[in-house]
């Protein structure tokens, strides 16, 4: 799958010009709250990550391991504020690189460590994590079995996970498919009773599920007015080819949303017993 195809993920470097827009050139010190308009690229921002935090308990003793952890926003946020110590997983190397550069900046390496690899893949990590977060990451895995599975390695015995991730609503029509396959990045989406039985099959317990559907389209609705309103700004600052590609991202993922193809949801799970065998 060329992740490139999804203009969200193409361009990354364009944080600089924001950066650079507010007077954080690249010689000026950061601290993480100055990233934070730009570095989420979840819904609902750092409030998301604040209640993750919440549910899974984080604080200072904590290791937690962000999997599909993009520029590293989310990883930031988390050291900051629980003094976690944070693994950020990310397969893009471009994403990663950059991650590594903004956690610098912000003299946080103590605390984030960033690697650039394939969660289904060996990974050089050491020991279990106590929580496992995810922010819309995991639509872009259709191999949830063989996921779920890696989740479990990676827990301890009473490790978390809290995942923010869409679900199939409704069949897609072939042009609404291919947006899901070529802009979106995410052509294996499960129903939201299917995700739940894949989580369960794997030895997980839902401990909560939270159908997030209406915040997230009325969000993604919100994004998209607000982008364009700002259109002549976003040329100013970033150029048309990066400002038509994040516009049309925004309608593609707006338009599903509206349209009743997916919807999202806010999982909260716990390890449980041995895993089902996959056949069941």
């Amino acid at each position: 799958m060329d992740m490139k195809t999804m203009k969200l993920y193409d361009h990354v470097e364009r944080i600089k010009n924001e950066l650079r827009e507010i007077g954080l050139g690249n010689s000026v010190p950061l601290v993480a709250s100055d990233l934070t308009p730009f570095d989420q690229y979840h819904y609902l921002g750092t409030q998301s990550v604040d209640d993750a935090a919440r549910a899974l308990g984080i604080g200072a003793q904590s290791r937690v391991i962000d999997i599909g952890s993009g520029i590293g926003g989310p990883a930031r946020h988390l050291a900051v504020t629980t003094g976690c110590e944070v693994v950020a997983v990310e397969l893009q190397s471009d994403l990663h690189d950059l991650a590594v550069y903004l956690t610098r900046r912000c003299a946080l390496e103590n605390q984030v460590k960033h690697i650039c690899g394939d969660i289904l893949a060996p990974l050089p990590l050491v020991g279990t994590f106590d929580c496992i977060v995810s922010f819309l990451c995991f639509l872009h895995i259709a191999d949830h079995d063989r996921l779920f599975s890696v989740c479990r390695e990676l827990l301890s015995e009473k490790g978390q996970m809290f995942i923010e991730d869409f679900f199939l609503r409704q069949e897609p029509t072939p042009e609404q498919s291919d947006a899901l396959r070529i802009k979106v990045a995410c052509s294996g989406l499960s129903d939201a009773s299917t995700y739940l039985h894949e989580l369960r099959r794997a030895g997980f317990v839902v401990g909560h599920f939270e159908d997030m559907t209406g915040r997230w389209t009325d969000f993604t609705v919100e994004r998209l007015r607000s982008f364009r309103m700002a259109r002549a700004r976003n040329i100013d600052v970033h150029g048309v080819e990066v400002t038509d590609g994040l516009d049309d991202f925004y309608a593609t993922v707006a338009g599903l949303f509206v349209d009743g193809v997916i919807g999202g949801a806010r999982i909260h799970a716990r390890m449980s017993g041995p895993p089902q065998t996959f056949g069941a």
